[in-house]
């Protein structure tokens, strides 16, 4: 902890405001300034009285604090941890499930980072399942197993206090902990912001709980250098007609629940919902045509979300979590056109799996929600008994997301408008181009086209006796 004797103590600044008078103190700290705003006048000059008593007396002042060494804020007395944990207990009730997992791996990265030393009698490995899983989960550290709860006490009592957060070397030693993964190699963009954003919200708890004067995470253009991301898909993820029509054929051929997968992936390839949606979808949502109807395409009402989180993320105790449609309000809905060819693969799959209105449109072996890892798994075993080596070992349909981005992109390359493609998938214009742009195709020779007809500058004669050398 550096510190100085090179003090100043400036007259108390009134600030007359249209709704309050503000009396701040100032003062000087090895040439740095500082100022601390009070609403009345008999506490800032009980500040200043004792700053100016500090000097008197000979005290050093800490030089990344600007305070006394005797002064002894509420952060210097509560660690790092336990601030975690009632962070934790605060947030949990507001977040979803997912945002609960995050939130847990962000604090403890961060928590492992503020330790005093390295744990000796336990395995570092056991040391972050403890945190990650137990004590920054609301609903499990009461039921901690014992080896658990003792090294949570461990990792109490050698936790630093939050007063550490005013020193930029330890945010320098957080946030590089949190760049980096366990084998040394940078953690992906999108994952350093995540961690910042959780822990910038944390850091405004600690500002209103007093126990920091200012957020000590670097904000504006230098926060945001090492964590640019781009929402862009790449398009090398993208899977062609010819390709999804071989991958659909290949899962239907699959031996176990071959029918059932190949109904849940042909809509989301015609219709484009996200997986947790896909998998929430009811009989009762689909419209499908009379069999004699001349417009034979269906209808889907997407209404819910249904990601898997785990049961130790959600207050049911279920894998899944139901949720209301991403980006939009509580209770909005949206409707997708399906493809006739989709029509009589959902009429055949509601037929084959006797279901009712009110059952789930796509389920698994046992009659419950699609598991995620099932449908992963059918995803990936396709991909590698389909695909050429060198296209399986390409970004090419690699995540069943990829599904939906291939959907999308073709509904804009075959001229839909962006505001209908938006609408059917859930997006706003912006956020949808800014997604998809990269990667329309196929209208090129027709934009050309457009462009000559605009015209531009008036054809130019050209003397052929001209000499351009001239």
């Amino acid at each position: 902890m550096e510190t100085t004797y090179h003090v100043k103590v400036y007259k108390i600044l009134t600030y007359k405001g249209a709704r309050k008078t503000t009396y701040t103190v100032r003062w000087q700290v090895a040439g740095k300034r500082w100022r601390e705003p009070f609403d009345t006048v008999a506490l800032a000059e009980g500040f200043r009285a004792e700053l100016i008593r500090a000097t008197s007396q000979g005290e050093a002042f800490v030089i990344a604090t600007g305070l006394p060494t005797s002064h002894r804020p509420k952060s210097a007395s509560m660690s790092w941890y336990r601030f975690a944990v009632q962070y934790v207990d605060v947030r949990w009730p507001q977040l979803g499930g997912n945002s609960r997992k995050n939130t847990a791996r962000t604090l403890m990265l961060t928590t492992v980072a503020l330790l005093r030393a390295e744990p000796t009698q336990f395995r570092p490995v056991d040391v972050r399942t403890a945190l990650r899983e137990w004590a920054f989960n609301t609903n499990r550290r009461a039921q901690a197993p014992r080896d658990v709860a003792v090294i949570l006490r461990w990792v109490e009592r050698n936790s630093l206090p939050v007063s550490a957060w005013e020193v930029p070397e330890t945010v320098d030693t957080v946030l590089r902990a949190l760049d980096t993964l366990l084998d040394g190699r940078p953690a992906a963009a999108w994952s350093r912001k995540r961690h910042r954003r959780v822990l910038n919200t944390a850091m405004r708890y600690a500002i209103r709980r007093r126990l920091l004067l200012t957020n000590p995470l670097p904000q504006g253009k230098q926060a945001t250098v090492s964590t640019r991301t781009t929402n862009a898909v790449d398009k090398r993820c993208l899977i062609n007609p010819e390709q999804a029509a071989a991958l659909l054929a290949w899962i239907r051929r699959r031996p176990r629940g071959g029918k059932r997968l190949h109904a849940f992936f042909a809509t989301l390839y015609y219709c484009a919902p996200r997986p947790e949606e896909a998998v929430a979808l009811r009989v009762g949502d689909v419209t499908l045509p009379d069999v004699d109807a001349t417009d034979q395409w269906c209808e889907l009402l997407i209404h819910t979300a249904t990601p898997e989180v785990g049961r130790q993320w959600t207050d049911s105790g279920e894998i899944h979590e139901k949720r209301d449609l991403k980006g939009r309000a509580e209770g909005d809905t949206r409707t997708v056109p399906g493809h006739p060819a989709l029509s009589r693969m959902l009429r055949a799959h509601i037929a084959a799996e006797k279901l009712r209105p009110e059952d789930l449109l796509f389920q698994g072996e046992r009659g419950g929600i699609l598991a995620g890892s099932v449908i992963r798994r059918a995803w990936r075993t396709a991909r590698r008994k389909v695909l050429p080596p060198y296209v399986f070992d390409s970004p090419t349909g690699k995540r069943v997301y990829d599904i939906r981005h291939s959907r999308l992109t073709k509904w804009l390359d075959d001229g839909i408008p962006s505001a209908q493609v938006a609408d059917w998938a859930g997006n706003s214009v912006p956020v949808l181009l800014a997604t998809y742009a990269r990667c329309v195709e196929g209208q090129l020779a027709d934009l050309k086209k457009r462009l000559e007809a605009a015209g531009d500058l008036p054809e130019i004669e050209v003397d052929p006796a001209f000499d351009h050398r001239d």
